[in-house]
């Protein structure tokens, strides 16, 4: 397996060179040119990412990670911390919202324990993967330590590369751990930039009090931190969590392998800015899946000049963004390949 150093260092930007014959195709289907709108950007992509103007469509598999975090004891979540855990037996017994979305979406799902604060004993079909019971708590110090990251990093990556072995051509991304949406704030206001009253939201559901809260302890998670936060590896350690880092590992693994993955919601976005912080080059091997009602989401796609798929008022996580979104580029991918075109239909185009 590569190591993530090594793939951080080598990663080449998607080669756009078949673009003109990835055009030529889509104006010659049966359809006057451009009417498809954005499907034809997501199957132009799609080519792009993996490199050939003759798509094959394999398998689809959304990738869960699960972690508890340290800032949790601050009560900036309207949960307690063992929902983590109780989430992650509920997801492999197939009984949480991805599941009924992957099942729809005939996609896989795989879940891996990067973090929990539990055993999860006798949890069947988890991948464990564990590095430290949680996060430490970011409004006293990082997060992680820097070979944590790294090694959180590495896990991701090296399931995107087991995934793409296995014949998988399009990767979801999911994630389960309670609180999390307070370290993707804090990274979120380092990495854009931005401020923390833009970007934070409510979360689970949270009172106007904890609302509060949050925001305070985010600033002071970045007050604590500033001195951590001299790179985007160490900034992620500093302010991240373990899922969050196995996602950046896994977006930089699939496209050293030339796979596209659709990015989940708002924690999912955190991970997949950290990954483009610190690799710029894997910005293009990216679909982001939906804008989440999570408020600071609409902020990162204003900010960071990209456009989601969808638009659903979806908050949950998970994946189920991506499940859906997995969809929409299938769809786009089965029209570039499988619509007639103007010249072996014998259909007359366009009049002059």
């Amino acid at each position: 397996m590569k190591t993530i150093k090594d793939i951080i260092e080598t990663l080449q930007p998607v080669d756009m060179s078949l673009q003109p014959t990835i055009q030529e195709h889509l104006d010659d289907l049966t359809k006057p040119q451009g009417s498809l709108g954005y499907l034809e950007d997501f199957a132009m992509r799609y080519c792009l990412i993996t490199g050939t103007a003759t798509p094959v469509f394999g398998k689809k598999q959304i990738v869960t990670f699960a972690a508890d975090h340290g800032v949790a004891i601050e009560g900036v979540s309207a949960y307690p911390q063992e929902v983590t855990s109780q989430m992650v037996r509920n997801m492999l017994t197939g009984g949480a919202a991805v599941n009924a979305l992957a099942r729809h979406a005939n996609a896989d799902v795989v879940v891996i324990d990067i973090g929990v604060n539990d055993p999860l004993d006798n949890a069947s079909g988890l991948i464990r993967k564990k590095i430290k019971n949680g996060s430490d708590n970011i409004a006293v110090g990082p997060a992680m330590t820097l070979s944590e990251t790294y090694a959180a990093m590495q896990v991701g990556s090296d399931i995107a590369i087991a995934s793409a072995q296995e014949g998988y051509t399009l990767l979801g991304t999911g994630e389960m751990g309670i609180a999390n949406t307070t370290p993707s704030a804090a990274l979120f206001t380092a990495m854009l930039p931005c401020s923390v009253e833009e970007i934070t939201g409510r979360g689970t559901g949270i009172s106007d009090d904890v609302f509060t809260r949050k925001i305070a302890i985010i600033k002071q998670a970045l007050a604590v931190n500033t001195a951590w936060c001299t790179d985007p590896v160490a900034t992620l350690a500093a302010l991240g969590g373990f899922e969050i880092a196995g996602i950046c590992g896994l977006i930089m693994g699939a496209a050293s392998q030339k796979i596209p993955v659709v990015v989940d919601g708002f924690i999912s976005s955190a991970a997949a800015l950290a990954a483009c912080r610190i690799c710029p080059a894997v910005s293009g091997y990216l679909f982001f899946s939906h804008c989440s009602a999570e408020q600071g989401h609409a902020t990162f796609f204003r900010l960071f000049n990209v456009k989601p798929v969808l638009d659903l008022k979806m908050r949950l996580g998970e994946g189920t963004g991506a499940a859906l979104a997995m969809q929409i580029v299938e769809g786009a991918v089965k029209v570039y390949n499988e619509m007639a075109t103007f010249s072996s239909a014998g259909v007359s185009g366009k009049a002059d």
